[in-house]
C-alpha cells in the first residue's frame, strides 16, 4: 500500500476583509453580526500526495497556490477541513519567511535551522555545507536586509535543503536566482527525489514543471480545477491564462467537466477513462514506420496522414485565425517523417479578421513530454509589424535544420499583438502539428538533440604496458 506524505480533506480558507479598522475592533468587542467581507482563498480542496513523488502546482496570480502551501507547511490554519503531513517538512516560500532581516546570514542559518527542528549541534555539523552551497562570500556576516533577492534565495535554499527534509515545498523562489545557481538547486532537488523525498513545486515555468513533476494540479479562484499529467495541466492553464475575461468562466466549466470524465492515477502513469473517451496522448502511426534496417542513404521523407496530434489546445481567438500548419521540404513537398541533418520549412497561414497592431509570429518545438526544445519569432523581440489590416492573410514560414535525434516531436504556432494596450495572443495553437525523425543506423548521437559530435580516439602505444590512454576530443 502506498504511503501518503500529504493528505488534504475538504480544506477551505476564508479571510475576513474589513473596510475600516474600527469594524475589526467592533467585531472583537461586540460579537454577533460580522462587519467583514469574506474572501474564500481556498474551497474544498481534496488532495493526496504519495511519498517520494513530486507535485507541480500552477495557476494564475491569486488562484490560491501560496495559501495552499502555507496551510500544508503550517504557517496558516485552515478555516475548515483536515490536513495531514507525514514527515519533516522544509519550505522555501515568499522571500523573508523564517529569517530575521536584522540578523546576519550566519545568525539566520542557526535561527532558521532551529525553527525547522534542528539542534545546535546538528546545525553546526551542517554549517560548512550550507555556507559552501549558498556561496555568498563575506556577505554571510552582513545583515540579510542588505542582501539582494538572489543572495537571499541562495542562503534560504541552502538552509532549507540541508535538513534532509522528507517533504520540500518550493514556491516560485528559484525564479530570482542566476542560471548557475538555479542549476545547482535543481540538482539538489533531484537528489532529494532520488532518496525518496516528496516535493511540492510551484512555478510559472512550464519546462521546469514538466521536467521535475510526476503530476500537477491547476488552481483557479481557490478551487482545484484539474489534477493530471503535467503537460496536460499546463496546456489547460495556458489556455485559461490567455483567455479573454468574458470567456474565462466558460473555460473553467469546461475544465471542471473534463476532470469529471477522466480519473488520472498520476503516480502510476495510468489513465483510466470513465465516460467519454478523451484522447490526450500521441496518435502513433506504427503502420508507416520505416524499416530500421534501411541504410541511411535510402531513408526518405514522406507524409503520413495518420501522424496527427490528438489533443490540440487552441486559445480563444482575438481577431486572427491560424490555419494549415505543416512542414514542407525546400521543394514544397509536405512531409511529417523527417531525416536528420536536413533542411525543412514549418509554415502556417494567419487570417486577420480585425485590425491588428504590433504583430509577431512564432513557433515552438517540443518533446512528447512537453519539454520545450526551441522556437523562434518572425520578428526580433524589439520589433514587430506595426499594423495589419482586416481580411489580410499572412503566410508564415520558418526554415530549420533538423538536428533532433529519432523520435516524435510536436509544434506550436502563435501570433501576438496589442490588445487594449497589452501584448497578448491573437491566436495560438499548442500541439497543432507533429512529426517524426526517422532512425539512422550509423548515428553516434544520443539524447534529444544531435550536436554533430565527431568522436576521435588517440591511443599512446608507448604506454600500452602500463595503461591505455584514450583521448576523446
Amino acid at each position: 500500500m502506498t504511503e501518503i506524505a500529504i493528505s488534504l480533506t475538504n480544506v477551505s480558507k476564508c479571510f475576513k476583509c474589513y473596510s475600516r479598522p474600527a469594524d475589526r475592533l467592533k467585531d472583537l468587542l461586540l460579537p454577533g453580526k460580522s462587519r467583514a467581507d469574506e474572501f474564500w482563498a481556498l474551497r474544498d480542496i481534496n488532495l493526496e500526495v504519495p511519498k517520494g513523488q513530486t507535485l507541480g502546482i500552477v495557476g494564475r496570480n491569486g488562484s490560491g497556490k501560496s495559501t495552499l502551501l502555507q496551510i500544508i507547511v503550517g504557517t496558516l490554519t485552515p478555516t475548515s477541513g483536515l490536513v495531514r503531513v507525514n514527515g519533516r517538512i522544509a519550505a522555501l516560500l515568499e522571500l523573508g519567511s523564517g529569517f530575521n532581516p536584522e540578523f546576519t546570514g550566519r545568525q539566520n542559518v542557526f535561527f532558521n535551522g532551529r525553527l525547522m527542528g534542528l539542534s545546535q549541534k546538528e546545525i553546526e555539523a551542517k554549517f560548512d555545507e550550507i555556507v559552501a552551497f549558498a556561496d555568498i562570500g563575506d556577505f554571510l556576516d552582513q545583515p540579510v536586509k542588505t542582501y539582494s533577492s538572489g543572495m537571499f534565495v541562495r542562503l534560504a535554499f541552502a538552509v532549507s535543503t540541508s535538513v534532509d527534509p522528507d517533504i520540500l515545498v518550493v514556491d516560485e523562489a528559484l525564479s530570482v536566482g542566476d542560471e548557475a545557481f538555479q542549476r545547482k538547486c535543481f540538482a539538489r532537488i533531484q537528489t532529494i527525489r532520488a532518496r525518496g523525498g516528496t516535493i511540492l513545486f510551484v512555478s510559472h515555468s512550464a519546462t521546469a514543471v514538466i521536467e521535475i513533476c510526476d503530476a500537477a494540479i491547476l488552481m483557479d479562484r481557490g478551487e482545484k480545477l484539474l489534477f493530471h499529467h503535467p503537460k496536460f495541466v499546463l496546456d489547460k492553464y495556458h489556455k485559461l491564462l490567455y483567455a479573454p475575461e468574458d470567456k474565462v468562466q466558460h473555460l473553467r466549466e469546461e475544465i471542471r467537466e473534463m476532470q469529471k470524465t477522466v480519473s488520472y492515477d498520476a503516480f502510476k502513469q495510468n489513465i483510466s477513462i470513465l465516460e467519454n473517451k478523451l484522447e490526450i496522448s500521441v496518435s502513433e502511426a506504427s503502420n508507416s514506420e520505416p524499416d530500421l534496417e534501411t541504410e541511411p542513404e535510402n531513408i526518405r521523407e514522406f507524409y503520413d496522414p495518420e501522424l496527427v496530434p490528438s489533443n490540440t489546445i487552441s486559445y480563444v481567438p482575438r481577431g486572427a485565425k491560424i490555419t494549415n500548419p505543416h512542414i514542407t521540404m525546400p521543394d514544397g513537398r509536405v512531409v511529417n517523417h523527417l531525416v536528420g541533418k536536413k533542411d525543412y520549412i514549418y509554415t502556417y497561414s494567419v487570417a486577420f479578421l480585425k485590425h491588428a497592431q504590433q504583430v509577431r509570429f512564432g513557433m515552438l518545438v517540443k518533446t512528447v513530454s512537453g519539454l520545450e526544445l526551441g522556437g523562434a519569432s518572425f520578428t526580433a523581440s524589439s520589433q514587430a509589424i506595426e499594423e495589419i489590416e482586416p481580411e489580410t492573410i499572412v503566410i508564415v514560414k520558418f526554415r530549420f535544420k533538423c538536428l533532433l535525434n529519432p523520435g516524435v516531436y510536436f509544434l506550436n504556432a502563435g501570433v501576438t499583438g496589442l490588445v487594449d494596450g497589452h501584448f497578448t495572443y491573437l491566436s495560438r495553437h499548442i500541439d497543432v502539428a507533429m512529426f517524426r525523425v526517422q532512425p539512422e543506423t550509423n548515428s553516434y548521437a544520443s539524447g534529444i538533440v544531435d550536436l554533430m559530435i565527431e568522436p576521435s580516439l588517440t591511443i599512446n602505444a608507448d604506454l600500452i604496458e602500463k595503461h591505455q590512454e584514450i583521448e576523446v576530443f
